[in-house]
């Protein structure tokens, strides 16, 4: 037989038929003892296999035994009581880990030495013949040691009380004592304040008088106060009349000054005149005029081949809106700098692949290009999205992501706002209202393929 095996005595099936059979009326059990039948089945649970324990008791046999009693006691408790094949089968268990008072149980005796309450616990769950007069008598065992503990408590409590009232009676004998010593003194003390206060109030006639005394003084010095005062005020008033005076002497020496500055600058610019007016008339007696062509030129129409000659006569090549050419022309201005539209960028060359990877690919060959032009790269990026452990830019390039409430065309536009006028600023941008945005503000809109074609030519 195995270890979840029923024994013969414990026969699950004949258990079954005498439940049907006998009285259906379960025993109202005391609380220790339905706790304890709680704990005795939650730890006989552990052996049971799960697919033999009901639905309910499943998931409340993967606790531990001391949170399944805890946890699952109200479920345990009602599935004890309608479901007698589980009741015999935890029964079995718990018997057979209660040893000999278990056999006792079993036999349907109680031992004399026994705890009631297991006595009650094991007769309920194991159900042998007269079970029902094991716990009743358990129950009533249990019953009279609650009275008896109950009315030990009462006793403590009434001799507690009796003991703390016959030392609050000695307390209050000694607070009376006190008190009278107290009043005692205190009278003492009221008869020294009487004394005290005939001899304050002579002092305070006295300091009376002279306060009054004290008052006739005061009102002569406010006296020689308000004269002094006067006297102050019309010195007062001769200081503000000789502070005017220097005052309108500071504003004509001022107004001298100015004259004097506008006289120079009047030089100055007749100077500034003067060589201009030399300038213009030097290059009226040389008589030049404006050439369109360079010395190389020159030197290429006499001692040189131009490549288009063989095919006629030479003309010069209109750059496409996206040639890269002319993004290499830009750049070769003095101080360019290039501001990237970069998701419009990316998602225009590489969009089946991820923003990160759309991010690291557009950065890195736009370093590769500063490498090469030596000019200021800025990639804006729309910060919608929250960026974290982005790899280091390269040398040259800044990186920048809109901030909250702002997209990446404002603050386009806003980069392009704060370059100086005459700066060369080149944007890169398939968007028509961020190419129409930058354009008004002097800097140079290409194409996103552009950059594209120039970076794939790299």
């Amino acid at each position: 037989m195995s270890a979840y095996d029923v024994p013969d005595d414990l026969d699950p099936e004949a258990a079954v038929t005498a439940a049907q059979t006998a009285d259906d009326q379960e025993p109202v059990l005391p609380e220790p003892v339905r706790q304890r039948v709680i704990a005795l089945a939650a730890g006989a649970m552990g052996g049971v296999p799960l697919d033999e324990l009901p639905m309910p008791l499943r998931r409340v046999a993967k606790f531990a035994p001391n949170r399944r009693a805890r946890l699952g006691g109200p479920v345990i408790a009602m599935q004890l009581s309608g479901d007698p094949l589980l009741r015999q089968r935890l029964a079995t268990r718990v018997v057979n880990d209660a040893g000999d008072l278990g056999a006792a149980i079993l036999e349907g005796v109680a031992p004399a030495a026994a705890d009631p309450v297991e006595v009650a616990a094991l007769a309920y769950l194991a159900r042998p013949d007269g079970w029902r007069g094991l716990v009743s008598d358990a129950i009533e065992a249990v019953r009279a040691d609650v009275e008896g503990a109950v009315a030990s408590e009462r006793v403590r409590d009434v001799e507690q009380r009796l003991a703390r009232a016959e030392h609050d009676r000695a307390v209050a004998k000694v607070e009376a004592d006190k008190l009278r010593d107290e009043l005692a003194r205190l009278r003492d003390e009221a008869a020294g304040l009487r004394d005290e206060v005939r001899s304050l109030g002579k002092a305070l006639r006295e300091t009376q008088a002279k306060e009054r005394k004290a008052t006739d003084m005061l009102s002569a010095e406010k006296g020689r106060g308000v004269r002094t005062a006067a006297d102050h005020d019309a010195e007062l008033r001769r200081l503000r009349a000789r502070l005017a005076e220097a005052e309108t002497a500071a504003g004509a020496q001022r107004q001298s000054a100015k004259d004097a500055r506008a006289v120079d600058d009047a030089r100055l610019w007749l100077l500034l005149e003067t060589i201009g007016q030399a300038a213009v008339g030097l290059r009226r007696e040389l008589a030049l005029d404006p050439t369109d062509k360079l010395p190389a030129d020159f030197v290429a129409d006499t001692a040189a081949d131009r490549p288009e000659s063989a095919s006629g006569a030479a003309s010069a090549r209109a750059l496409d809106a996206d040639d890269p050419a002319r993004l290499d022309q830009l750049l070769s201005l003095p101080k360019a700098h290039m501001i990237v539209d970069g998701y419009n960028v990316t998602k225009r060359g590489y969009a089946e692949i991820s923003l990160e990877q759309q991010r690291n690919r557009l950065i890195a060959g736009v370093g590769g290009l500063v490498a090469q032009t030596r000019a200021e790269v800025t990639v804006v990026f729309d910060g919608a999205e929250r960026v974290h452990g982005l790899p280091p830019a390269p040398r040259g390039v800044r990186v920048l992501f809109s901030k909250k409430g702002e997209t990446a065309d404002e603050l386009i536009r806003r980069l392009v706002r704060a370059e100086p006028a005459g700066r060369p600023i080149v944007v890169i941008s398939s968007d028509k209202e961020v190419v129409d945005g930058v354009r008004r503000h002097g800097a140079y809109p290409l194409a996103s393929d552009t950059l594209l074609r120039r970076l794939s030519r790299s």
